[in-house]
């Protein structure tokens, strides 16, 4: 009788119980992380007596130690094991979730946030190996986008969770909850077989080696990494400010049901976007992506009432929602797995910084010319991208890989 193979993935089963765990834990990390997002400026300006600069600075400065921890945490996956990596950086998270119920001034806040970006940056990194494992390797477009998918539906569970309690209960009650919705995403990473890839033998003679450009950046993948980085400039717009532009056409409470039909716009074509990419290509997706992406943000553009906010929703959410797990499958397509954590860690790198200098660009577009310019100019952008990736090394064929 053969023996039967030690990996944890079936050979065709997509839901398997690993895969599931791994989509509570991913949905479970950003429920917090968009509840936290929706409430913080609201508890610095009501319990602590910020003002809204204060509050941005607090967001801002989980996102700058998000960044800049981002370009090693591949680095530290490879060192610490996938494993370690997950447990350690996912009980550092949950730790200093439960840290904001301790905090009673505005110091203590800002240096709490900053903290705790490092921890959610390696876990995002690491969470994309870990999930790649239970994967079969015939479906990982269609998984990929399952994973994606449920860092989407926290835009919209988080806020919705964050801005219902506090309408009845306390901020230290809300952190509180928010807290054991970490913790128990941390169960799940607990009861996660991962299994570690095998390591190079060093030679107990060689020098040891030093940190490098290859330790902290992968090549393969800086065509599409750079790709996103131009989609998440355009789509800084919609998470910055889509909750502004409604409001000064007064459809703020219109505003609240923008990320769901985003969301049940994504879910909606999710099962045949992943096997069009597994079975027709990348591209058979991404182009009609960039195009429902662009005419999106056309469609916002002109919003003078709730229906053209909400048709808009329907474009950006089954352009977005498709273009960027496509576009993260392809970069882990492109390398080997030993180096697949330094390719999610350039690609988030560089996405990173697209969302972090789109705010501030499309802030200043909106302050020297208005909410229709800046969102038209993105869709542009979209455009522009398209026919960058068309002509970049991203439409090879992915390397499909395996141990």
């Amino acid at each position: 009788m053969s023996r039967m193979p030690e990996f944890p993935t079936p050979a065709e089963q997509l839901w398997n119980r690993a895969f599931i765990l791994c989509l509570c834990n991913n949905l479970f990390l950003f429920i917090y992380y968009f509840a936290m997002l929706t409430v913080l400026p609201i508890y610095i300006m009501q319990d602590l007596g910020g003002t809204v600069k204060e509050a941005g600075l607090a967001l801002t400065l989980f996102l700058v130690s998000s960044i800049a921890i981002r370009p090693f945490s591949g680095l530290i996956v490879e060192r610490l094991g996938k494993k370690n990596a997950l447990r350690g950086a996912g009980l550092l998270f949950v730790l200093f979730a439960f840290s904001y119920l301790l905090i009673d001034s505005l110091g203590s806040l800002l240096l709490a946030r900053f903290l705790h970006g490092f921890w959610f940056s390696i876990l995002t990194t690491v969470n994309v190996p870990v999930v790649n494992d239970f994967i079969p390797e015939h479906r990982k477009g269609e998984g990929m986008g399952y994973f994606v998918m449920s860092t989407n539906l926290g835009v919209v569970f988080g806020p919705l969770i964050a801005l219902t309690v506090i309408q009845f209960a306390s901020f230290t009650a809300l952190f509180a909850l928010l807290s054991i919705v970490t913790c128990i995403g941390y169960i799940f990473c607990l009861t996660l077989k991962v299994q570690e890839l095998p390591k190079a033998v060093q030679d107990a003679d060689a020098p040891k080696p030093t940190l490098s450009w290859h330790d902290i950046v992968e090549v393969k993948v800086l065509p599409i990494s750079l790709i996103a980085l131009l989609v998440a400039f355009a789509y800084s717009s919609i998470t910055s400010f889509i909750t502004a532009f409604a409001d000064s056409r007064h459809l703020l409470s219109a505003a609240s049901l923008f990320f769901i039909v985003f969301a049940v716009s994504m879910i909606a074509v999710r099962p045949w976007v992943g096997k069009w990419y597994d079975q027709k290509g990348p591209s058979s997706v991404i182009y009609p992506s960039f195009i429902s992406f662009a005419l999106g943000l056309v469609i916002v553009s002109f919003m003078d009432n709730q229906w053209v906010l909400w048709l808009s929703a329907v474009f950006i959410g089954m352009g977005y929602g498709s273009l960027f797990p496509c576009m993260q499958t392809l970069a882990i397509q492109s390398v080997s797995k030993q180096r697949m954590g330094h390719a999610i860690s350039t690609f988030f790198a560089l996405f990173d910084i697209g969302l972090a200098i789109g705010s501030v660009i499309m802030g200043l577009l909106i302050a020297y010319f208005d909410y229709q310019f800046t969102y038209l100019s993105c869709a542009v952008i979209v455009i522009v991208t398209l026919f960058i990736y068309k002509a970049s090394a991203a439409l090879k064929k992915p390397v499909q890989t395996s141990i």
